[in-house]
């Protein structure tokens, strides 16, 4: 049975297809199942921002099959992780969570670098091209320490 993992940001258009990809790139396809979702349903059906995949392109990395969702209450079931790109986001999943089961998948991303400083992945969405790079290396290290764990 695969291990299923969900990133989630804001809109599901930058840090969390980000992560999505990234962690795809590292982890056998037929043992894992990798996705993302966002706390808002703006960009729903929407492709990653551009900025996000010129930058996971650069690394080797094809994003342009992902569309950005809206987190559900069924991704708790469906989950086994559930990864938050900052405090905004994991708080609101947390408030969703109907159990203390459902509240135990859900963690903030950084923390797998450096557990219980509640570091935030910076959202690059108003900045330039180097917040998104900067960003995906944050994402990589985080993603690299998830792989060593599973």
């Amino acid at each position: 049975m695969s291990t299923k993992i969900l990133m989630v940001c804001l809109g599901n258009i930058c840090r969390s297809p980000l992560a999505e990809g990234i962690l795809q790139s590292k982890l056998p396809k037929d043992q894992f199942i990798i996705d993302s979702a966002g706390t808002g349903g703006w960009h729903a059906g929407q492709l990653p921002d551009k900025r996000s995949i010129e930058t996971a392109k650069k690394h080797g990395i094809d994003i342009t099959n992902q569309r950005a969702r809206q987190f559900k209450l069924t991704d708790f079931e469906d989950f086994d992780y559930i990864y938050t790109m900052d405090i905004s986001n994991y708080k609101n999943i947390l408030s969703l969570a109907p159990s203390e089961m459902a509240k135990s998948k859900v963690k903030l991303i950084l923390n797998e670098l450096f557990p219980n400083k509640n570091i935030e992945v910076p959202d690059p969405y108003y900045g330039g091209q180097d917040g998104f790079e900067e960003v995906f290396k944050m994402l990589d290290e985080a993603c690299n320490v998830i792989v060593k764990k599973l």
